[in-house]
Formats: C-alpha cells, structure tokens, sequence
C-alpha cells in the first residue's frame, strides 16, 4: 500500500529525446505502461525532438490518447518539437513551449539517393529479377519513373492527411485551419502559441506545475519520477557529440525510402 499511495503523491515525467525510432518507441512505451501501472495521477512529457519515422510516432501518440482517459498529461516542448515531436504532442491534454522553441514542420519527407550516374563511371551496373514493376521502387541505381513518382507523392499525401487530421482533431481546429500553416514551415513558440499549436508559453517547470494542480497535488510538495530517459545505447550518444553533418548523413543512411515526420535543414 505504501508503495502505491507514494506514486499517487508523485508525477510521472517521460523524455523524448533526439530522432524519433524504434528504440525510442520501446523506452517511451514501457515507460507509459508503468504510469497506467503504477496509477500517477499526472505526467509531464518533455520533447525535444525533430521528430521520426512515422508509425513510431503514430504509435506513441494513439498510447498517450489513451493513457489521458486516466492521467493528466501536460506536454513541455523544448529546444526543438517538430514534425513528429508535434504529433506526438498532440497525445497531450495540454502544451506548453518556450517562446523561442523550434516547433512546426508539419508534413512529410521522404528521400532516396540516386547513384546511378557515379556507378556508370566507375563500371558498376545491377541486374535486377523482381516480381513486379514497382518492387525496386528508389532503387539507389536509378531514376524514378513518372509511375514510381506519383505512387510515392500518394503515399506521402496520404501519410501528411493523417498528420493535418490528428492536429486539428487535438487542437479544436478545423483541417483548414491546419492546412494554412503545415506546408512544412518551422515557427516559434510564440508563432505556435497565436495558431493554436499550443496552450502557453513556459518552461519545463511550468508545465510541471501545471500538471500538478490539473492532478490536484501541490506542485511545491510533489515528487517528480523520471520514467524514460535518455537512450543508453552508444550511438546516440555518439551522435550528439559529433557535427551536424555527420548526424544528418546518418539520418540519410539509417532512413532512405522510409516516409519521416522528421525536420531536415
């Protein structure tokens, strides 16, 4: 019992930290098992994020949805919450971001890289048995065709459809609200906060405190409980220390033909 009734008195607090993946979905998930577990009455939810791959944000925002039926969920955007960092902000009942934060870029990216004129010079060609004309579709030794094109942008258009949708659904806006500002564009805090995007302008401690009176618990007394943090592999690790070109390259290598709700300068 006494186990119980210290997390009822605690908030529960979850990092989301650096390029959304499966190894990110896998902490973040069993992290949001514990709070429905463990019974928090609140969680605060820190992104600071440029977002990922898609169907590992889609499924970190559809838990935090239905974990908010019985906690009180405040997001607290941090230096950067884009593309997939906003989707799954909008699994949050409320959000709060610095005025300077790095947020928006609302869309789709999806790349393949082309080396077919560079393996022409050196003497390198494929041959390729396949079971349909579309199977090879950004084979990295050539061209899309006009077909494999218009297949992608559906997908793409498809995939930006349910990100316009979950926005507008979460924020009270209507798809064309949405649509004005999710061409991709990046904006503020502040810029976020005027559209809708998000509830207040505020620091990660405000937006505890405000889960804490959400929840009813005094946020001068409450314990806070940090249930995921950063990742514990080297390679993140790696990443964050060397240049940003050498992270965006493994990005490009790690991610090529994979849809992305990914901020990409």
């Amino acid at each position: 019992m006494v186990w119980w009734s210290r997390a009822t008195r605690s908030l529960a607090r979850i990092e989301v930290l650096g390029a959304i993946n499966g190894e990110v979905r896998n902490r973040v998930l069993n992290a949001l098992k514990t709070v429905k577990e463990r019974k928090y009455p609140a969680l605060l939810l820190r992104i600071d994020s440029p977002g990922g791959t898609v169907g590992d944000s889609q499924e970190i925002y559809s838990a935090l949805r239905a974990l908010q039926q019985k906690v009180k969920i405040v997001a607290s955007f941090g230096n950067i919450s884009a593309s997939g960092g906003v989707y799954i902000g909008m699994g949050a009942s409320h959000i709060v971001a610095n005025a300077g934060t790095v947020t928006g870029s609302i869309g789709v990216i999806l790349r393949g890289n082309n080396l077919e004129i560079l393996l022409k010079r050196i003497g390198i060609s494929f041959k390729v048995i396949k079971s349909g004309p579309y199977k090879d579709i950004l084979a990295f030794d050539r061209d899309l065709t006009d077909a494999e094109q218009s297949i992608l942008q559906e997908l793409i258009d498809t995939s930006y459809c349910q990100f316009v949708q979950t926005v507008a659904e979460a924020r009270k806006l209507t798809e064309e609200q949405v649509r004005a500002f999710a061409d991709g564009r990046i904006f503020t805090g502040q810029q976020a906060q005027a559209l809708g995007v998000v509830d207040r302008l505020g620091s990660e401690e405000d937006a505890r405190r405000w889960a804490c009176e959400l929840a009813d618990l005094d946020p001068d007394k409450t314990r806070t409980c940090t249930l995921a943090g950063r990742p514990r592999s080297w390679l993140p690790r790696f990443a964050a220390q060397t240049s940003a070109l050498q992270t965006w390259l493994a990005l490009e290598l790690q991610h090529t033909g994979v849809p992305l709700w990914l901020y990409r300068p």
